[in-house]
């Protein structure tokens, strides 16, 4: 610690150059922060995926429905536990498609009992099985639209209108939360007795079944069990894991993971040039001073800890600033909650940002620290004679 008056004074030599070097690493791991968020957004659904639960869907695509008799058929295959329904509905609250989100009808019941993670306190699941208007809605959907329990809400569906031409109303009794961090409460769910009975179009189909098996060991075998109970019928199916499913969903769009890793990996090997740069600049231009620290007794192994220190002082000032920068933008809330199901910083990605943060700073200044270990003192004394 005593040499840290001389590391820091080196650095405020070259006050702007310092400064814009700091300045892009702090952007770099804003963007890192930012990146982290949304991809742990779409891979959130992955990750809390329940291992003992299967999605069952058509064979041909997930926008073809099936029967809702198949229900009581999934039930006598071997190793299914519970068995239960959902169809997307795509509901559009006040005419707007900006206002748009997840939304489906359920059997009530059998819904909380397949996702434990949904928290909804007792009175209301209560009100939600008497009130076959009800729906429950998560709480970030709730503090979207600021709506609270008796709000009546109508809706839109392109996908399913209702008899008469008619809106879709709904009465909220009920606001869920999620029992882990990172569970979606971005979701609308209502009662698929009154959907049914309420549609124009498709009654006695859904969307797909959420299966619950009894030995997550045996979820390929009982995956396969129920396709072959379906199979060489009008309706075949396609029964995987909850997680694959939740995955295949999202890589509709591109494999997420994979852009956001070649996005941040660009940006970090151009701050590592710019930051690398930078401390080989201020060893160049201290040549006859490193020369002089020599010469008063500064060893090899004490020259080459200083640089180090220095690139490692650069990378921490702008690389903590950035991803503290980030943690606070990112806890202010979702800035796109149409796109995002859930928007936030896990703390191994802070983990993963400090790590990066060191491993930059040395990377970026081993080479110059090398050069000033290496530097013998007459020639360092004589290069700017």
């Amino acid at each position: 610690m005593k040499f840290l008056s001389l590391v820091w004074s080196n650095l405020k030599r070259k006050k702007l150059r310092t400064s814009l070097t700091m300045l892009s690493l702090c952007v770099a791991f804003i963007l890192f922060g930012l990146l982290s968020a949304i991809k742990e957004s779409f891979s959130a659904g992955v990750e809390l995926a329940g291992a003992d639960r299967l999605i069952v869907r058509h064979k041909v695509s997930l926008i073809m429905t099936l029967p809702v008799a198949y229900k009581a058929r999934m039930e006598r295959v071997e190793g299914v536990a519970a068995v239960t329904h959902q169809t997307w509905f795509n509901g559009i609250y006040q005419d707007e498609p900006k206002n748009f989100f997840a939304s489906m009808p359920v059997e009530p019941e059998p819904f909380l009992a397949m996702y434990p993670e949904y928290v909804l306190p007792a009175e209301q699941k209560e009100a939600w099985l008497k009130t076959r208007t009800g729906v429950i809605v998560g709480r970030t959907l709730a503090e979207r639209f600021n709506w609270k329990i008796g709000d009546r809400v109508p809706l839109m569906s392109p996908i399913w209108p209702r008899k008469g031409d008619e809106a879709w109303t709904f009465d909220i009794v009920g606001i869920y939360d999620g029992e882990k961090k990172g569970t979606d409460t971005s979701g609308f769910y209502f009662r698929h007795d009154y959907f049914d009975e309420g549609r124009a179009q498709g009654e006695g189909e859904v969307g797909w079944y959420s299966v619950r098996i009894q030995d997550p060991e045996q979820a390929a075998a009982t995956a396969a069990a129920i396709d072959a109970e379906f199979a060489n019928s009008p309706y075949e199916t396609k029964a995987e894991p909850e997680g694959a499913f939740i995955q295949g969903f999202a890589q509709q769009i591109g494999d997420i993971g994979a852009i956001l890793t070649a996005i941040l990996s660009a940006v970090f090997f151009t701050i590592l040039l710019v930051t690398g740069n930078t401390m080989a600049q201020a060893v160049r231009e201290r040549t006859e001073e490193i020369g002089v620290l020599k010469s008063m007794g500064f060893t090899n192994e004490l020259v080459l800890a200083l640089v180090l220190a220095e690139s490692c002082l650069i990378a921490a000032v702008g690389g903590l600033s950035g991803l503290g920068l980030a943690w606070l933008f990112i806890s202010a809330g979702n800035p796109a909650p149409t796109m995002l199901s859930v928007f936030y910083l896990p703390n191994h990605y802070l983990g993963i940002g400090v790590g990066l943060v060191l491993a930059l700073g040395l990377v970026a200044g081993i080479f110059p620290a090398i050069q000033a270990m290496r530097l013998q003192i007459a020639v360092a004394l004589r290069r700017n004679a």
